[in-house]
């Protein structure tokens, strides 16, 4: 599998994972807490840190997920410098790694689909490393 595809599969997981994210803040409800204390996941979703200049992190996310999903496929047609793409999904890990930092070490408390989007921003970062 190239790392075009490793690209398109885990912005799309992202977007899945953004799209619970942001129907359970329209609802107001609490998300789904696998593999953490339901706890964790409440402390995290209604932290001050959920939101970003007033936005919600995963209103941000969805954003640049659909950013990297679209920049991608017109890197692939040759429409836009796969540089962009890079750009993009280095800032989206290092954002992704700064909010697992504040989950670790300022909330104490980690949720399941902050997780999933940090693995995915991973995923799609080593990917681009080998391009």
């Amino acid at each position: 599998m190239d790392s075009k595809t490793i690209i398109y599969i885990f912005s799309v997981v992202g977007i899945l994972d953004t799209s619970y994210l942001i129907y359970h803040k329209i609802k107001g409800t609490d998300v789904a807490c696998l593999f953490f204390p339901n706890a964790w996941c409440r402390k995290v979703q209604y932290s001050k840190q959920s939101k970003t200049f007033g936005i919600p992190n995963s209103y941000l996310g969805f954003l640049m997920y659909w950013v990297i999903l679209i920049s991608t496929y017109l890197a692939a047609q040759g429409r836009l410098n796969f540089d962009w793409v890079k750009a993009i999904i280095t800032f989206g890990f290092l954002f992704s790694m700064y909010f697992t930092f504040v989950q670790a070490f300022i909330l104490r408390a980690f949720c399941t689909w902050c997780v999933v989007s940090a693995v995915n921003f991973t995923i799609m970062f080593l990917a681009t490393l080998i391009l």
